[in-house]
């Protein structure tokens, strides 16, 4: 699999695949972890811990200090796997590590068959180096 570290870090947890792309700006509470967006087909789910997989963002740059702030407090995802770039989340990841030493790894795999593999699996590890990434189902 092909997959670039838009954030480098190391994490681990369960996977949990959205199915629509989220906007942390006003779809995400970062105070409990959880999808608030009312037309969010997983509206109420949290996602605090896991190793998020989704297509992409949806918009609104101040979403990146929504995410800042879930990884500060410690109720965001583990790690964020995209099929697409993302600048405001690999941002809002970024501005967590740099001024509060906290990882949330952010990937982007390309569109890959690998995709299906990944959300099908119950945990995974994500490993984003700045030569490598891996990605392996945890034991």
């Amino acid at each position: 699999m092909s997959a670039r570290a838009l954030v480098h870090g190391t994490a681990e947890g369960p996977v949990f695949r959205l199915d629509d792309p989220l906007s942390f700006w006003g779809g995400f509470d970062s105070a409990s972890g959880t999808v608030i967006d009312r037309f969010h087909p997983q509206n109420g789910a949290c996602l605090s811990g896991a190793i998020l997989l989704m297509e992409r963002g949806r918009g609104s740059s101040s979403g990146a200090s929504v995410l800042a702030e879930a990884i500060r407090l410690g109720t965001a995802p583990a790690a964020i796997i995209l099929l697409e770039n993302d600048a405001i989340i690999a941002t809002g990841a970024l501005v967590a590590q740099m001024l509060y030493g906290i990882d949330c790894p952010v990937v982007a795999i390309g569109e890959c068959a690998e995709w299906q593999n990944l959300s099908s699996l119950p945990r995974l590890v994500v490993e984003a180096g700045t030569e490598t990434v891996r990605i392996t189902p945890q034991q």
